[in-house]
């Protein structure tokens, strides 16, 4: 499982789930990859439980040809990434490029902002499943969904299957 030559963009906002941006952080550093914190800007942004992270890219300078796959956090932080017009910008094009996107926990809210959830299966936190219906989705209960190019799960359990799937999906 190598993903060396590989270029991963890892969402961050206020209020990221911890477990849902550092697993992935460094568990794909260790297989290889390049791993890249985007941001709206170039600061140190908390966590739920107030551990800090550093922005490595603002997003306004992130350019989607350059990277393979964008995951996408969970906690409060898709909310404040909803906002991000930059950000927002950037996983469009990362999405329209046909790069893996996967968002975890609330992070499918990011994929219903930029039109890629309708007609799709995707799982996600109980709690946005409402909101992903009413973006056209077909929603799931299971601890991974991989339509396509884009991965979703729904949890901190769901970490080691939505990693895999996302590995799988890179070394295809």
């Amino acid at each position: 499982m190598g993903l060396e030559g590989k270029h991963i963009a890892v969402l961050l906002e206020e209020l990221y789930e911890d477990p849902e941006f550092w697993y992935p952080y460094y568990r794909f550093q260790e297989a290889g990859a390049k791993v890249t914190a985007v941001a709206p800007k170039l600061k140190e942004y908390r966590s739920k439980h107030g551990f800090p992270a550093t922005a490595d890219l603002a997003a306004g300078d992130a350019e989607a040809d350059a990277f393979d796959a964008v995951i996408i956090p969970g906690g409060y932080s898709p909310d404040h990434m909803r906002r991000s017009k930059e950000l927002v910008v950037f996983l469009k094009q990362a999405y329209e490029q046909g790069k893996v996107i996967a968002a975890i926990c609330h992070g499918p809210w990011m994929l219903a902002s930029i039109g890629a959830v309708k007609d799709r299966q995707v799982t996600a936190f109980f709690s946005i499943k409402d909101d992903l219906v009413n973006a056209g989705a077909y929603f799931v209960d299971q601890e991974v969904v991989r339509d396509g190019k884009i991965i979703t799960s729904r949890t901190p359990k769901d970490l080691p299957a939505f990693c895999r799937e996302i590995i799988d999906a890179l070394e295809e």
